[in-house]
């Protein structure tokens, strides 16, 4: 039975919150609701062309003198739900549930990230017992799909020497560093075809992976349902297969939970021979990852069109090859991958067909050098390739005044040294970096766990250590 959620500043604010649509480059309730909550304070509330609120909080005490401090986090969240959930993402509040030492959200994504770092700026805002110097707490938009809400920021709106933000997934972690990233957009099309008589349609989803974020999870060497669906059409091809239609993934920054695809065979009984023996194979290799996986073949109607079969074993063929996972590991920066590439969606249907990557790097060139594989891959059947919504790494500064602080606070309130790290995920950081060179930053949140997933929760004791931290590292500075 669910729990009532805490009742602290961070979870009644992370309520208030939730009760908001705010999907990606959908933000204006939310950006209403930010503005009335500062304006509500008496504080300086400002919103800038692209969305991003600034709200300034003078000085507590005989602060005036301390330097200025940046808060920052990012209004918008992922969508992300399990099929058969009936939720509307555009119109709807989150769903809240807490069992135990968790709050999570019933089968969508909870969106504490990263909203559990808006909920603290709120909550510090609000506070009349806090002791701090002068206060920026900036609220950014579009985080999740390009960041133009960092990338449209304008260069003379904060004064702040010191810039915390507040959407990092691990309590026990600083970091000091992140990955840039862009998009690659595959698109092409093709006259599609009658099916030949004779045959049995089907629909094949493969399902239940455990999904995640692109980024601070592309390691884990989770299941990305649109590789592996392609791995079974590929595996059952001697029973003439012809693929419909196919419907895979989702969000460029979200690892493939499910995937399905509409095709015709010839021989119903070999297809289901073959996938049956694929499946055991799969399942055997991520049994430890994804446990939940299933495959799923039902009898449908019989398609109208299907691809050519050139370009069907071409396309096929492209993606299996696509590169998904780690591209290179550091080799200067334990356990941290320095490149990576995301397969994340697959859509093939009516004469069109689109393939959406994610590719980040720390290393510029690097990340230029991958994209250009994808690039000339899928150049070599024919299709059209962009790129768009790239933005740069942040560059870790392990020597600056700010780490060495929070680091000796961490230390000596917990007993034990934090990590330092650098993470293969997209922060607004190095762009917020590139425009004010001389700020210092560091990244630091909860234990956050399924980001980017309808698993995603975020752990209560970990909120409570978190922001007692906060405090005292505002009080310090």
């Amino acid at each position: 039975m669910s729990q009532a959620l805490p009742d602290t500043p961070i979870f009644r604010h992370f309520a208030d919150l939730n009760a908001v649509p705010r999907p990606s480059k959908h933000e204006g309730r939310v950006i209403d609701f930010v503005m009335r909550f500062g304006e509500s304070l008496n504080l300086t509330t400002k919103r800038d062309a692209v969305g991003n609120v600034l709200i300034r909080k003078p000085a507590s005490r005989d602060g005036d003198r301390r330097p200025v401090v940046a808060l920052q986090s990012h209004l918008d969240m992922v969508h992300q739900q399990n099929a058969g959930t009936n939720f509307d993402f555009a119109t709807e509040g989150i769903r809240m549930r807490r069992e135990g030492d968790w709050v999570s959200a019933h089968g969508t994504t909870l969106g504490a990230d990263n909203g559990i770092g808006v909920a603290t700026m709120m909550g510090i805002l609000a506070a009349d017992d806090i002791n701090h110097g002068p206060l920026e707490c900036l609220f950014t938009v579009d985080e999740e799909t390009g960041m133009t809400g960092a990338k449209g920021l304008k260069l003379t709106w904060l004064k702040a020497e010191y810039l915390l933000n507040l959407d990092t997934e691990d309590d026990d972690e600083l970091t000091i560093g992140c990955a840039g990233g862009v998009d690659m957009t595959v698109n092409g099309s093709y006259a599609a075809e009658a099916p030949e008589a004779r045959i049995t349609a089907l629909r094949v989803t493969v399902k239940g992976l455990s999904g995640g974020h692109s980024g601070m999870d592309i390691h884990k060497g989770l299941g990305n349902a649109n590789q592996l669906l392609v791995r079974l059409l590929l595996a059952a091809g001697e029973a003439g297969v012809r693929l419909s239609s196919f419907d895979g993934g989702s969000l460029r920054n979200a690892l493939a939970r499910e995937a399905s695809a509409v095709i015709a065979v010839q021989d119903e009984a070999k297809f289901r021979e073959l996938t049956a023996f694929a499946k055991t194979a799969i399942a055997v290799e991520y049994a430890e990852t994804d446990p939940n996986f299933e495959i799923v073949i039902e009898v449908t109607a019989v398609p109208t069109t299907v691809l050519p079969q050139n370009l069907q074993t071409q396309l096929l063929r492209a993606l299996q090859v696509t590169p998904h996972g780690i591209w290179r590991m550091s080799p200067t920066v334990p356990n941290l991958v320095q490149t990576s590439n995301n397969l994340a969606r697959i859509k093939i249907a009516d004469g069109e067909y689109e393939v959406l990557c994610l590719t980040r790097s720390s290393v510029d060139s690097e990340k230029d050098a991958e994209a250009a594989a994808i690039r000339g891959l899928y150049e070599m059947i024919g299709a059209r390739v962009e790129t768009g919504g790239e933005y740069p790494g942040w560059a870790p500064r392990p020597k600056s005044k700010l780490l060495d602080k929070m680091r000796d606070i961490y230390t000596n309130r917990f007993g034990e040294s934090p990590k330092v790290n650098v993470v293969h995920a997209g922060l607004e950081c190095g762009i917020i970096g590139a425009a004010y060179p001389a700020m210092e930053m560091v990244s630091f949140g909860p234990n956050i766990r399924g980001a980017h997933s309808p698993d995603e929760k975020v752990q209560v004791s970990s909120v409570e250590k978190f922001w007692g931290y906060l405090v005292e590292v505002l009080e310090a500075l």
